[in-house]
């Protein structure tokens, strides 16, 4: 046993020696290929182009009442990475959602404006013309919205493993002016059906979002963008603040503390067209 592990230690020290030592060695490319671009023959669909896309977008989560907006993104591409342009909307339709048919429906009763004592509040008597809940609600009117562009990735999308086409992803960031609808101020009385009126003011929001672009041919594009746009803005007409320490509570009033934030979201679908060939590289 011992002449045993004497002779494989001799072995090992002998391969050892024979052996030589492992040593990391910088692979120097030379020939054609030297200096070569990581990717050859890359179509460039951004590049020095400018784009017009129909974007109908539509708002989500809302309360009281959702927005359809027709919209056009406009925007100029200086590389396949970076643009800059503008996105325009208008409310195409502005939709109550079935919260407030619900309440309008209530407001319908004559009881909803009756007190216990019998004394009619805020409607005719006889008449069929009730204050609505909606008349009061705001709405988002237009989107004017200057914007930058990062497109950090691209490549192909497959389907089955049998066709494919190429596609980008991309992020948006600028400043939004937006139309608000939205009750109009009132001092005094304001539960008289006669303050239930609409005002139209701008408002100056942030807007940032993401979107997937996929290229039909070298000029058709169709995709999918995300927007948010928070700002604060009193979407139900109601006296809801003003009053108190950190002014949450009622002063009978409507003014712009009864605003409150929201983090408004969009989504919209695009069809676009991109003016002049694409880019390719060498």
């Amino acid at each position: 046993m011992r002449k045993l592990v004497s002779s494989l230690s001799m072995l090992v020290a002998a391969a050892a020696l024979v052996s030589p030592a492992a040593q990391a060695e910088e692979l120097a490319i030379a020939g054609p290929l030297k200096d070569a671009p990581s990717v050859r023959r890359l179509k460039q669909y951004r590049a020095d182009r400018f784009e017009v896309a129909l974007q109908p977008t539509f708002t989500l989560l809302d309360e009281y009442r959702r927005t359809i907006f027709a919209g056009v993104r406009a925007q100029y591409h200086v590389n396949d990475w970076f643009g800059f342009g503008l996105f325009g909307a208008f409310g195409a339709a502005s939709l109550t959602t079935d919260l407030t048919d619900q309440l309008d429906t209530q407001l319908a009763k004559p009881e909803a404006h009756t007190t216990k004592n019998g004394t009619s509040v805020g409607y005719v008597e006889g008449a069929s013309n009730y204050p609505k809940f909606s008349e009061q609600t705001s709405k988002l009117d237009w989107v004017a919205a200057p914007q930058v562009q990062f497109v950090p990735f691209r490549g192909k999308l497959s389907l089955f493993n049998e066709f494919f086409i190429d596609a980008d992803a991309y992020l948006h960031a600028g400043a939004a002016f937006v139309g608000v609808s939205e009750r109009k101020d009132c001092a005094a009385n304001c539960s008289n059906p006669a303050t239930l009126k609409l005002d139209s003011r701008v408002a100056i929001a942030p807007t940032f979002g993401l979107g997937l672009n996929v290229y039909v041919n070298d000029n058709v594009s169709v995709g999918l963008e995300y927007r948010a746009m928070p700002f604060s803005w009193n979407r139900a007409g109601f006296d809801a603040r003003g009053t108190g320490p950190d002014g949450n509570f009622p002063d009978d009033r409507i003014t712009e503390a009864d605003r409150t934030f929201k983090f408004n979201q969009m989504v919209g679908l695009s069809v676009g067209y991109s003016f002049g060939d694409p880019h390719i590289t060498e």
